[in-house]
């Protein structure tokens, strides 16, 4: 069932901003429905990509309640609702399952080091909180707090624990997830763009990929292609975001996203700060990069 619900290219949506910092309501709105006509198979509000780190959770919830209005059930949204402690965690984990949030992304708990038990324990009380399915987040260079693969495999086996991104940018880690859970009712996506089809060759399910708010159709590609069976097609696309990927050299990649998304012509504004700078020869680059893939026709 799990594996049913959590797979595909699911887009961790950014977080439109006016000049103020204020949410851009109508633009979310509108990159909303551009990533549903690009035909991914989810999106996922307050995640990396969508500055969750930043927002307050009155802003998490606000972002949600559009998501779902937008989505209007074509596609599962996921909501990011990891804090650093567990009852912060499932408080917000049971608010935005209350919203109806279809699937809820926790990332590990920050700054504090955690034991692999302390985090076996604090994902099991979150699952526990709520019914709907529950995705492990998995980013140590962001938070300091690694999942083991004998730690997800513990979890695995819990009720509405459905699955694990994997954003280490390690493949083997991610390998060993795959390896580790493998019989059992459980979602292995990849964090990194750049693996999204090295994980599905290997028996996980998709990609939660932020390059997805430039190139939503590409993105949604790599994963089509190889359900029907066109690898080619499928490396193809998969081969197209190198360019744009080697842009993420001249800063947060969270900020290089949505300076592309702004310099294709959308009011997405700047990330907030004070995470909100790009050098000039960073969009330079992300410029050039953009006209030579809009002459290649990717979208």
């Amino acid at each position: 069932m799990y594996r049913e619900k959590v797979k595909g290219v699911i887009t961790p949506l950014i977080t439109p901003m006016r000049e103020d910092e204020s949410i851009h309501e109508e633009e979310l709105r509108r990159q909303i429905r551009r990533q549903l006509a690009g035909g991914v198979q989810g999106i996922f509000t307050a995640g990396t990509n969508g500055e969750g780190y930043i927002l307050s959770e009155r802003e998490k919830e606000r972002v949600l309640e559009i998501a779902i209005e937008e989505a209007g059930g074509k596609v599962p949204v996921y909501a990011g609702t990891g804090c650093i402690s567990t009852a912060d965690t499932v408080r917000l984990s049971k608010r935005a399952q209350d919203m109806g949030a279809d699937v809820l992304s926790v990332i590990t708990p920050s700054f504090a080091q955690a034991s692999q038990e302390e985090l076996f324990e604090h994902y099991k009380a979150v699952a526990a909180a709520v019914k709907i399915p529950v995705v492990l987040y998995n980013i140590p260079a962001r938070t300091g707090n690694a999942l083991s693969p004998d730690t997800v495999r513990r979890l695995s086996g819990l009720d509405n624990i459905a699955g694990v991104k994997d954003s280490s940018g390690n493949f083997d880690n991610m390998l060993q997830y795959i390896e580790g859970t493998r019989g059992k009712d459980f979602a292995v996506l990849s964090g990194n763009d750049s693996l999204i089809l090295w994980n599905l060759l290997a028996g996980g399910t998709g990609g939660i990929a932020g390059c997805a708010n430039v190139y939503p159709e590409n993105m949604k590609n790599i994963y089509c292609r190889f359900r029907e069976g066109n690898l080619e097609d499928a490396r193809s696309c998969q081969d197209r975001i190198r360019s744009f990927r080697n842009c993420f050299r001249y800063g947060n990649p969270n900020t290089v996203v949505k300076t592309a998304v702004r310099l294709l012509g959308y009011e997405v504004g700047k990330c907030r700060k004070p995470f909100d700078h790009l050098p000039e020869e960073g969009i330079q680059a992300i410029s050039r990069v953009l006209e030579e893939n809009e002459r290649a026709g990717m979208r």
